[in-house]
């Protein structure tokens, strides 16, 4: 199969984000400019500490390991027990390169260990990249249905046996994105263990749990899960691609193995640097009390605006649903582009189950969103049929 089209091949559809660019372009116009709320992207600084990590490691002229250094291992393991209470012995933890490469590869490199099974079972209201594993590995994409209204949890009763038989795994995502709601992961990997499919946990946004505690898939114990882990939102390291992941001591082993093959590898740098980042949790508070603040204080603009949205019980994300008064999300994010320069993600690049939502990252600074306000506050109520 390729990219070119070719009869009966795969074509890749337009990556999601690309199909922005005329919001992108109305929002630009705006004076002051586009204030970009669409994507994730961190825009707060790293600890200084972890910075220097990566100049001064002294790896960078030997092939790291693949499954990640020792020490890199015992600081995810560290942080694993003393955020979660779970020991992991560090030969159950492997490193990768960020979360999504893990995620889109996953699929494939279960496949190989059991062609039998051909299908991903995953949020229906999701990052897009669960379902785009499984088009990759050349498996079924079956969409779990969300358990509440906002399209967040997980309706495990709805799969069917036929589809539970054929599981390669199962993808959580707990804080959601995009909607931020979380799942209640120790039924999931009970499901899964009843019926021998492999539970995959995605917790990159497990710091920012609003509310409650942070939770993880390895409360429940390790045996049939995975816990997916990302520094890149935690600790604003996005542009170095650091994860891990760990749990069933079968199943990481088996991916360490298959990974070293395929010649995947955290740079020597990047590892010294993660394992200084997961070792402090003070600039995570720090990180966290920012998201709050900016939540809070963009929820509230929205809110008076006419566009009412409450603050998450997780993640950095605002997930509006769109007033009646609108067509569809693609009508309130041109809305918001052309009102208050606001880039956002209309909710069907999530599946089509988010469709009557729009997705709001938090990530710029407070000064960047009160721009947003003033904007909003001086347009009076949204709606383009009003002006």
């Amino acid at each position: 199969m390729t990219a070119t089209g070719v009869s009966g091949g795969f074509s890749p559809p337009p990556y999601p984000y690309d199909r922005l660019e005329a919001l992108r372009a109305l929002a630009e116009s705006v004076p002051g400019g586009v204030v970009d709320c669409s994507v994730g992207t961190p825009c707060d600084a790293p600890p200084p500490a972890v910075v220097r990590a990566l100049a001064v490691s002294g790896t960078e002229r030997g092939y790291p390991s693949s499954a990640g250094g020792p020490a890199f291992r015992r600081a995810a393991a560290d942080w694993l027990e003393r955020r979660f209470e779970v020991a992991v012995d560090p030969s159950a933890v492997a490193a990768c390169v960020g979360t999504k490469e893990m995620v889109a590869s996953t699929p494939h490199y279960l496949r190989l260990r059991d062609p039998s099974r051909d299908t991903v079972l995953h949020p229906a209201v999701a990052y897009p990249t669960y379902a785009m594993g499984a088009t990759l590995a050349g498996c079924r994409a079956v969409a779990v249905p969300p358990a509440r209204p906002d399209g967040s949890g997980l309706d495990l009763g709805a799969v069917s046996p036929s589809d539970a038989g054929r599981a390669l795994l199962l993808w959580t995502n707990s804080p959601a994105n995009p909607s931020g709601g979380l799942t209640d992961l120790a039924a999931a990997a009970e499901w899964g263990r009843r019926r021998e499919i492999p539970v995959f946990s995605d917790e990159c946004y497990c710091e920012f749990t609003w509310a409650g505690p942070p939770r993880s898939v390895l409360q429940s114990g390790a045996e049939g899960v995975v816990a997916v882990h990302s520094l890149s939102k935690r600790s604003n390291l996005a542009g170095v691609r650091a994860g891990f992941f760990a749990g069933d001591a079968g199943l990481v082993g088996y991916l360490r193995a298959v990974r070293q093959h395929a010649g995947l590898m955290v740079p020597g740098p990047v590892q010294a640097a993660a394992a200084v980042a997961l070792a402090d949790d003070e600039h995570v508070a720090v990180q966290r009390g920012r998201y709050q603040e900016r939540l809070g204080f963009l929820a509230a603009a929205l809110t008076a605006a006419g566009c009412p949205v409450a603050a998450p019980d997780g993640g950095f994300y605002l997930w509006a649903r769109v007033p009646d008064r609108f067509a569809d999300a693609w009508a309130l994010a041109a809305d918001l582009a052309a009102t208050a320069g606001l880039l956002v993600s209309p909710g069907d690049l999530y599946g089509e189950d988010g469709r009557d939502h729009v997705r709001i990252a938090v990530v710029q600074p407070m000064e960047r969103l009160a721009l947003v306000a003033d904007r909003l506050a001086a347009a009076g109520r949204l709606s383009a049929s009003d002006r």
